[in-house]
């Protein structure tokens, strides 16, 4: 049994998305351009890389952008699980980038330390806008981390530390365009170089989690563990085993087996397995999609009864065995398949039975012809009207 989520929550995730996104970008674009622009006249390497972390979190706006629209499809038989790994994908790039400019920017920010010759002239102004820059970056992480944490994306998670970092780095700048007014003119490189190691950093570890979840990271252990509170909360659930979790841009699968009372029948085993999927759709936030097994025993390192014969097979040599049976008795009769043997309940109309001691007879014949069958292990007659 399996579940996925309305194609109706996952397009207002997406406006959501686009809506945070396209807010945090004008702001980006606005502070990208006015620090090169003032680092630029000011001559400060460190303000102008910081206006190049500002434009590549524009960068990151179009990115979440293309993945939002694309990873918001509904699934298809192409794609039955969706289309939630374009935003990993996206988010990998994203890393890779900000792992490129931060390279960049080192490498300036060390031909600098090496050109002394370069003029240092800094302004009022520059340390103004080093300064607007952080309000504003911490602002754009608040707002779109509230967002991330609400949608569950973890594209708009790493957006929202790119603008932290980004914050973070013009806390750099400040101390950089500082040191060199105050008659220390290396400090504008260390200070690009710190900005660098900042993004470099995040790219790195955007990297890291998403190639993660593109390979099937499992949910963290404190979740598996709420996941297994809630699937033991089901009654009929005996035990469970085989429980597996994967991430998919910020929403997460739950493949389960389940034991049950190996004797239910076929539709109450299912009633049970409904009821941990909706279970967890209901509680577990990041929850999106179920798969339940539902199995008579415990077969996580193997089953016993892989060897065991068909029901056809079983049929057909019983029916040899027992040849003064109706065929429809036999093939009335339910197979029990449990720890490597063959439990067998057979129903037989009372009518053919005159007496008690006719029907006491009559099974110890049955189980007599089939005591040689070594996959027999019990069988029950019931007689009914």
């Amino acid at each position: 049994m399996h579940s996925s989520s309305d194609p109706a929550n996952r397009q207002q995730r997406y406006r959501e998305v686009r809506k945070v996104t396209l807010i945090g970008s004008a702001v980006d674009f606005v502070l990208g351009i006015a620090k090169i622009v003032i680092g630029w006249f000011a001559n400060s390497q460190a303000l102008i890389a910081d206006g190049i972390h500002s434009l590549s979190d524009l960068l990151t706006g179009f990115i979440v952008l293309y993945a939002a629209k694309h990873s918001h499809k509904s699934a298809d038989e192409v794609h039955p699980y969706g289309y939630g790994r374009i935003e990993t994908l996206a988010t990998v790039s994203l890393g890779i980038v900000l792992t490129g400019v931060a390279i960049g920017i080192s490498y300036e920010a060390i031909k600098r330390l090496n050109d002394p010759a370069v003029a240092m002239d800094f302004t009022l102004l520059a340390l103004l806008i080093a300064l607007l820059s952080v309000i504003s970056k911490e602002w754009i992480y608040r707002y779109t981390m509230s967002a991330a944490q609400r949608l569950r994306s973890d594209l708009l998670m790493a957006s929202a530390w790119h603008s932290r970092s980004d914050a973070f780095s013009s806390i750099v700048v400040l101390i950089g365009i500082s040191g060199v007014m105050l008659g220390y003119p290396y400090l504008d490189a260390v200070a690009a170089v710190a900005v660098a190691a900042m993004i470099a950093k995040i790219g790195f570890g955007l990297v890291r989690s998403s190639t993660l979840e593109l390979i099937d990271v499992a949910l963290d252990p404190e979740k598996v563990s709420a996941i297994r509170q809630h699937i033991h909360a089901v009654h009929g659930v005996r035990s469970i085993h085989t429980l597996r979790t994967r991430k998919s841009a910020g929403s997460a699968f739950v493949d389960v087996h389940i034991q049950v009372d190996p004797r239910l029948s076929v539709s109450e085993g299912h009633q049970i397995g409904d009821s941990v999927r909706r279970r967890l759709l209901q509680h577990v936030e990041e929850v999106t999609d179920v798969t339940v097994h539902i199995d008579p025993e415990n077969d996580e390192t193997g089953s016993p009864c892989n060897d065991l014969p068909s029901r056809e097979e079983v049929i057909a040599e019983l029916k040899q065995r027992w040849p003064q049976l109706p065929v429809a008795s036999v093939d009335a009769m339910t197979l029990h398949y449990l720890s490597g043997a063959i439990d067998v309940e057979l129903d037989l109309p009372i009518e053919i039975l005159r007496s008690t001691d006719e029907a006491k007879y009559l099974v110890q014949e049955l189980k007599q012809a089939v005591s040689a069958l070594p996959y027999i292990n019990t069988i029950q007659v019931r007689f009914k009207v």
